[in-house]
């Protein structure tokens, strides 16, 4: 049950209660973190960078930046007059203090091995020439460092006051720039952030993660309800202002009086990862087979209530990085399929689909409308669905025939062909192990040419398509519900609302 809320609350820009689906898992940005986490902080602290709407990347905290004609060193101008929510003023000094954090291996960072040359680029030094300058300078000239500034996951490299840790240097609370500062939290039950009347907004429109940020709402109540009934039921009679749900769960919404509904596209990749290592999947021939097997409009639109937008690209129809040739796939070819498993000799042998039942995912509806199509060409095609726990352990070591899967967003085109992409005798959880695209992934990565870029991630698409490593059927959805008091509780390319374009109307 949920109780002791009005509509009357919401009704003047004073409370909105937003529903989500689990927990987040701590305060600190980019640490003990997940997708929840990350969508609660992104309120709460700010980088010097992040996503646009398009999924590329824009100054937040800096006012600009320069690159050196080398790419070894970038230049970060400060904001001037941007506050903490202890009311200091956010300088230099702060942003090297808080790299310093991030990049101290007792802080756990989950990003830390992407700047100190583990795995990713690296940063070999920062520095702050003065109170509105920050320097950053780097081993070997790379495109991504941007690009990995910006990650959520990351914690945008939020710049924290030094106050967000006691004198032995551990956490206790985010004290940000954001537009909102940190409340209250009953863990399992409830998140209050509070609206940061001094916040400096910058003189531009909302632009993703960055942009102006005009926050109206004073207190933004989340609350914890995993259950999906439990939000639609809440929805409709107005105890929950707002809520991101999953296309099956907002069918029941549509043409509810009072209630809104709003569908974008994300950054997700929803499809089947095909185990290339497996005797049987090894022969390229099975696989296109499978990819002419299956009509791509229909998985994508059944799979989503109809409101996925059909898709065979790694690279999102919303990311800036789409254009005709990521809009090239598999064309739906049943006889054809039947020809290339005669030819590969295929009799029958079973192969297991792994899903699971999330409803925040659509694996299980991917899973059994693949199936039912594979088996219409002759492949024995067997549905298994497990917890997602267990799935997610069989994909982390590669244990699978084929699974149903969703990939979580990524902003910059190489970093989501590198999400799929490895040496499987290294990394188990790669899909595509193909050297040459290995190696174009670390050429678009030191690339900082956009139209060069383009070309390469135009290759990588093709080569993919060529290879069928895996099926992508359709990025993921978006739908955000709210009652019709609520304005600017929209849905974008970066999943997590953003309630600094919330307010209400009486």
């Amino acid at each position: 049950m949920l109780c002791g809320l009005s509509l009357a609350q919401a009704a003047s820009n004073e409370t909105v209660t937003v529903a989500m689906n689990a927990d987040m898992r701590s305060t600190q940005p980019g640490v003990n973190r997940d997708g929840n986490t990350d969508g609660v902080m992104m309120h709460v602290v700010e980088g010097l960078v992040g996503y646009r709407e398009d999924g590329s990347v824009g100054p937040m905290l800096a006012e600009r930046y320069d690159i050196s004609e080398d790419g070894l060193t970038y230049t970060f101008h400060l904001r001037e007059g941007v506050r903490f929510h202890n009311g200091e003023t956010m300088t230099a000094e702060y942003v090297v203090w808080s790299w310093d954090r991030w990049m101290d291996p007792e802080t756990e960072w989950r990003c830390l091995a992407d700047f100190d040359g583990t795995v990713g680029l690296e940063v070999t030094g920062v520095s702050a020439p003065d109170e509105h300058t920050v320097t950053m300078t780097l081993a070997e000239p790379s495109a991504l460092l941007l690009a990995t500034m910006a990650r959520p996951d990351c914690g945008v490299v939020a710049v924290v006051h030094p106050d967000s840790v006691d004198e032995e240097g551990n956490w206790i609370e985010p004290i940000g720039t954001g537009p909102y500062k940190f409340g209250r939290w009953d863990h399992n039950r409830s998140i209050e952030l509070n609206r940061f009347h001094d916040y400096v907004s910058r003189d531009e429109p909302m632009d993703g993660y960055v942009g102006g940020k005009q926050p109206t709402i004073e207190t933004v109540r989340i609350l914890i309800v995993p259950d999906p009934a439990t939000v639609v039921a809440g929805l409709q009679s107005g105890d929950i202002d707002a809520a991101m749900l999953g296309s099956a769960d907002s069918r029941s919404l549509r043409g509810v009086p009072g209630v809104e509904l709003a569908v974008a596209s994300n950054g997700q990749r929803n499809g089947l990862l095909i185990q290339t290592q497996d005797p049987l999947l090894s022969d390229p021939r099975i696989r296109r087979a499978m990819a002419l097997a299956i009509d791509t409009e229909q998985a994508a639109l059944g799979s989503s209530e109809g409101l996925g937008t059909p898709s065979n690209s790694n690279v999102p129809v919303a990311s800036a990085w789409y254009g005709e040739m990521q809009a090239q796939g598999y064309e739906y070819d049943p006889e054809a399929a039947r020809a290339l498993l005669a030819e590969a000799g295929y009799n029958g042998e079973p192969i297991e689909i792994i899903a699971n039942r999330r409803p925040v995912v659509p694996s299980y509806n991917v899973a059994i409308i693949a199936q039912a199509m594979l088996q219409e060409v002759g492949i024995n095609a067997q549905v298994n669905t497990m917890e997602w726990a267990t799935q997610l352990d069989r994909y982390s070591r590669g244990r699978y025939q084929m699974m149903s899967f969703t990939y979580s967003p990524r902003f910059d085109p190489a970093l989501m062909f590198e999400q799929i992409t490895g040496d499987k005798r290294q990394e188990p959880r790669k899909v595509w192990d193909n050297s040459q695209a290995i190696a174009l992934i670390g050429e678009l990565s030191r690339t900082e040419d956009d139209a060069s870029r383009q070309a390469l991630v135009d290759e990588l698409h093709t080569m993919m398509i060529e290879d069928t490593p895996l099926l992508f059927f359709f990025p993921g959805v978006s739908v955000a519900a709210y009652r019709e008091h609520v304005e600017g509780f929209t849905p974008w390319f970066g999943e997590n609302p953003r309630m600094w374009a919330v307010r209400t109307i009486l």
